[in-house]
């Protein structure tokens, strides 16, 4: 069985252009996400491109659960906690509000039915952090903002897609019950977290007992479908269930892998990540064609009016909620206590890929064998708020937060230094109750000693403001030197296997062993 010659030049000029977009997205200084938005407009432009109707449901099951299992497993549930309030009501009030807005705008305007009026308001409620939080990143902003951020964006994936799924059902079965959606709600909502927390402590007490890293990374990767299916086939949240697992497994993480696993692990859903979104967006790439022509009886200025008039309701709806917030009473408000804040907070209301993946997963036809009504449009809309959002704002987002002046407030930088000098300590403080070890020699012991006595003064001096600088000079010096003996050693290393002394693997080994050292430089 052979590939048609234009088929396998469509996959090959895909991979091509994921490829591509991934390795120009550094050297741009843009976050991947923006370039995918784009790169999957241009995708679905490109003549020749074919044009397929995609299985809703693969995309569902197939691409949600790693996506959300993935963002909650390295989200900070200290942050969460301690963000709660403004999490919350971003995460669940704001997802409410723009659900609502959104779908009375939709059905006035557009004349959406209520039923696909609200699931667009719900595909289109949740945010996504990636852009945003690297570009906050790299640009030095608070760290209490970026939490926000990023907490908002896991919360809120359960929120909207609770809405989501209550309001897909009310259109498939043709039938709304406002008590029963209610209780739906409340039901599915607390059924998935407890099958989140079933499989987390399910999960924990498996990989506690195994010391097998492609094991365990495996089980890693598969543990967002693990929850997803029960929780789904039980009718309850399967969203939540996944965050919830997540969430649990990445808060035991520490006692259930060792070093290899979390090396290994860390690259690897790095990877799945970045594939599952450029997948996404190269979909709906190629679904843009059949989108497009699914709307024909729309002109080119309706579909432009009808994309700006969605994306400026949701926009303007969070700057609304997120400033109406902002001068509530203290109690409610104390953690978004400025209006630079308000403004950042505002502006990285980015969509992203749990939206796209939402949309796509809507289904073909409802219960009673009807097309689902307005599919084409919601898909259609649905990327003009990521393609508003993400890139418009994406872009733009650098230069608002030069302009409100957001500095850094150091708390990282000093919680860095502080747990560096404790870890020092307890190491010095384990060697002095073992030198009265045979094993342990006294040379060794002052060396060592030495060298987490220098690391602890190093670090101390971070947190002293009138430090002279000379022990960090001093230190980057030491690493200097070190590099270039790595370097000569890589080097040495390399014409060993060119000459065929050493094997392929042992070259592996030992040049993983150099890099680990390598990157330990930087602390």
């Amino acid at each position: 069985m052979h590939l048609d010659l234009q088929d396998g030049l469509v996959a090959l000029a895909l991979i091509l252009a994921v490829a591509t977009m991934l390795a120009v997205a550094p050297s741009l200084r843009i976050p991947y996400p923006i370039l995918l938005v784009l790169g999957g407009l241009v995708i679905g432009v490109v003549p020749g491109m074919p044009e397929f109707e995609l299985d809703p449901q693969l995309v569902f099951f197939g691409v949600l659960p790693p996506l959300l299992y993935g963002a909650a497993f390295f989200t900070s549930l200290r942050e969460l906690r301690a963000n709660r309030r403004p999490i919350g009501l971003l995460a669940i009030g704001l997802v409410l509000v723009t659900t609502l807005g959104v779908a009375v705008v939709a059905h006035a305007f557009i004349d959406l039915s209520w039923g696909s009026a609200f699931v667009l308001g719900a595909i289109v409620s949740p945010t996504d952090p990636l852009a945003a939080s690297a570009i906050a990143r790299r640009l030095g902003v608070p760290r209490k903002l970026v939490s926000i951020v990023e907490g908002e964006s896991l919360v809120n994936d359960g929120t909207g897609l609770v809405l989501y799924r209550v309001a897909l059902v009310a259109v498939v079965s043709g039938t709304f019950s406002g008590s029963y959606t209610a209780g739906l709600f409340v039901v599915s909502a607390g059924g998935g977290i407890a099958v989140g927390l079933v499989v987390g402590w399910l999960i924990r007490q498996i990989r506690r007992r195994l010391d097998n890293p492609p094991a365990e990374i495996t089980i890693s990767l598969l543990t967002g479908y693990v929850a997803f299916i029960p929780a789904d086939l039980m009718g309850v949240s399967a969203v939540l269930a996944t965050v919830t697992a997540g969430v649990y497994l990445g808060w035991h993480t520490p006692e259930l892998t060792n070093a290899q696993v979390r090396l290994q692990g860390l690259a690897v859903w790095e990877i799945v990540q970045y594939l599952l979104n450029a997948l996404l967006f190269v979909l709906i790439g190629l679904q843009l064609p059949v989108v497009i022509d699914a709307l024909g009886g729309f002109s080119a200025a309706q579909l432009v009016g009808y994309a700006a008039l969605v994306s400026g309701t949701v926009i303007a709806l969070r700057f609304a909620w997120v400033f109406a917030v902002l001068h509530a009473p203290k109690w409610i408000a104390r953690r978004m206590s400025n209006w630079r804040g308000a403004v950042f907070l505002s502006w990285a209301g980015m969509r992203g890929a749990v939206s796209l993946a939402a949309a796509l997963a809507l289904p073909l036809e409802t219960d009673a064998g009807d097309p689902f009504p307005g599919r084409a449009l919601i898909l259609f809309l649905t990327f003009s708020v990521i393609l508003a959002t993400l890139v418009g704002m994406g872009l733009t987002l650098p230069a608002v937060i030069r302009l409100l002046g957001l500095e850094d407030d150091g708390i990282e930088d000093r919680e860095d230094a502080k747990a560096r000098i404790h870890a020092a300590e307890a190491a010095l403080a384990r060697l002095e109750e073992l030198v009265e070890e045979e094993w342990v020699r006294e040379d060794t012991a002052e060396r060592v000693r030495g060298a987490y006595t220098f690391r602890t003064n190093r670090f101390r001096a971070r947190l002293d403001d009138g430090d002279d600088g000379a022990i960090e000079s001093r230190s980057q010096d030491y690493q200097r030197l070190l590099r270039e003996l790595l370097d000569a050693e890589r080097q040495a290393l390399v014409e060993l296997r060119r000459n065929g002394t050493i094997s392929n693997d042992v070259w592996l080994r030992v040049g993983r062993d150099l890099d680990l050292e390598d990157e330990r430089l930087d602390s």
